[in-house]
């Protein structure tokens, strides 16, 4: 395609792995980036610290680190800490979804996240999905643009913008400053019902498939965002895990069947 997107592994790949081994994985399959899963009550210092030194052992970097899920009533402490956190291991990104209905809300919880974010040197993204309350890129694109803080992103995942009615035009006219990279995963053009959360949910965390072996308009969606933006291979998929249980091999798989879509 004659453009160069850094690579980076998404945790939801394989959510059984350990942090330690998240990195090991993504590092050993020749990933430019890798990326974290953050359980709050099970995170400790020592895990900070032993994340940090498997990343510098390794050489890789964290694209980013998930995930802070917005909910309803007060704002959570853990959400900072996850911001904190990442920071702390150098991710250049915090993904964060709400399941507020109140957007207002959602709007002030993020500009707190953002504000602490830009203090430390990390980015807050704003992913959209059916599977949440911000369902559309038009709903996350007015939140990020009322929180108006330049460490706000906006997340693009390409089956939830598939899935949530999205088009090339919405992709296009986002303001290159809004976007710390984007995912990508493939699968069919036609999938879950969108009246059905339970199937809209099945899909993202079991049915994708890898780059190419779908029908979502993955070549048109990349032409629209900025050269070398970083891409997170978001390849969530039973059909994966259950073919490589081996999570080396997992990840190598991965990097093949994405390299070759890219030099296709």
């Amino acid at each position: 395609m004659g453009r160069r997107h850094p690579l980076a592994m998404a945790a939801g790949i394989m959510p059984e792995a350990t942090p330690v081994e998240l990195v090991r994985c993504a590092a050993g399959a020749g990933f430019d980036f890798g990326g974290m899963w953050i359980e709050t009550d099970q995170w400790t210092d020592a895990t900070t610290r032993e994340v940090r030194r498997v990343l510098d052992d390794t050489g890789l970097a964290l694209l980013d680190i998930e995930v802070v899920w917005l909910r309803p009533g007060p704002a959570d402490a853990a959400h900072l800490r996850i911001v904190e956190v990442g920071a702390e291991l150098g991710a250049r990104n915090v993904l964060c979804v709400s399941s507020d209905p109140d957007m207002g809300a959602t709007r002030d919880k993020l500009a707190v996240l953002a504000e602490r974010g830009g203090a430390l040197g990390i980015r807050v993204n704003l992913e959209f999905g059916l599977f949440t309350e911000v369902k559309t890129i038009g709903a996350a694109s007015a939140i990020v643009r009322a929180v108006d803080h330049p460490a706000m992103g906006l997340l693009v995942d390409a089956l939830h913008w598939q899935r949530s009615g999205g088009t090339l035009e919405e992709i296009a006219a986002l303001p290159p400053a809004w976007l710390g990279y984007a995912q990508l995963c493939d699968a069919p053009l036609v999938g879950a019902d969108p009246g059905d959360p339970a199937a809209i949910i099945a899909e993202a965390i079991d049915g994708r498939v890898a780059l190419g072996a779908g029908g979502l308009p993955l070549a048109e969606i990349l032409a629209r965002l900025p050269e070398g933006l970083p891409i997170g291979i978001e390849e969530r998929s039973k059909a994966l895990r259950d073919g490589w249980p081996d999570l080396a091999a997992r990840a190598r798989r991965l990097m093949e069947t994405s390299r070759a879509w890219f030099a296709a």
